[in-house]
């Protein structure tokens, strides 16, 4: 089966790159999903590898293309970016915009199984397997991915590289949701998606997952801010992650960095480095 071309929605210059939006027929998630893709000076002419981003809570592909400050890094390092959505946003489902933490813009890039969810919710599915494969067909992609992502997607950059071992070169992280099986958001949105059965959260979870991880030990970047609300919150727990890495003689870099709170203005200031760390193994 072909799969359909993306559709153009609007496209600027930037860096000498050009950002584009796009949207498609999603088979995973069964409806149109829209991603952002930054492709570095050169254009088509040769091929790169790839950072994925993926976005937090009531996030879509804007919020980074427009203030994360990533294009300066990602054309310097001659890396393509894509920037996924959050959630599926349609079809409508029944209760899907009722709360800013669950459903729309809220996927926490599960696969759902909740009878009511499981039919759009793919998430994991879509951003590991599915829009990997359109970004091989369209555009000038070598096949080398790494991810990155904040929050909720910082998890989900987190969980997608450790259920997925060998499949990525790297993987770092802004201010994640580290241990969701023990947090009010993770929680409620595994409730929802996954079901009452907690054993079944686990392979979501990233404190989880690396308890059980037997792929290549890359070290791992996460940045967290002291100033964040919802670190001080119980809400992130990065150093529940760290003891599991460190359990598991995984190496690691958490920096805790005095003052920065949860916002773009903390991501901005260290998307530089998380370029860089990402452009040491995917140009290696």
């Amino acid at each position: 089966l072909k799969r359909a071309v993306p559709q153009l929605v609007k496209t600027m210059k930037v860096f000498e790159g050009t950002v584009a939006y796009y949207k498609h027929e999603s088979e995973s998630v069964k409806g149109p999903m829209e991603f952002g893709i930054f492709v570095p000076p050169g254009g088509a002419t040769e091929k790169y590898p790839t950072l994925f981003y993926l976005s937090g809570l009531t996030c879509s592909p804007a919020n980074c293309i427009e203030k994360g400050h990533a294009f300066q890094a990602a054309a310097e390092h001659g890396i393509m970016l894509v920037f996924p959505d959050t959630s599926p946003r349609e079809p409508t489902i029944e209760g899907d915009r009722d709360s800013w933490d669950f459903g729309v813009a809220a996927s926490f890039y599960v696969n759902a199984t909740e009878s009511k969810w499981a039919k759009n919710y793919q998430m994991s599915t879509y951003v590991s397997e599915e829009l990997p494969e359109v970004i091989r067909e369209n555009f000038p992609f070598n096949g080398k991915m790494s991810l990155t992502g904040h929050s909720m997607g910082g998890h989900g950059a987190l969980t997608t590289y450790l259920r997925n071992p060998g499949k990525y070169e790297s993987v770092s992280a802004f201010s994640p949701i580290c241990n969701p099986i023990n947090c009010p958001w993770g929680q409620k949105a595994f409730n929802g998606y996954l079901g009452p059965n907690t054993e079944s959260w686990r392979e979501w979870d990233a404190t989880e997952l690396m308890k059980e991880y037997k792929g290549p030990k890359t070290e791992i970047l996460i940045n967290q801010g002291t100033e964040d609300g919802f670190y001080k919150d119980q809400q992130l727990l990065p150093e529940n992650f760290r003891d599991a890495c460190k359990a598991a003689n995984h190496p690691i870099s958490l920096s805790l960095d005095e003052g920065y709170d949860h916002s773009y203005f903390f991501i901005s200031t260290f998307m530089p480095k998380h370029i860089e760390h990402a452009a040491k193994y995917l140009k290696n």
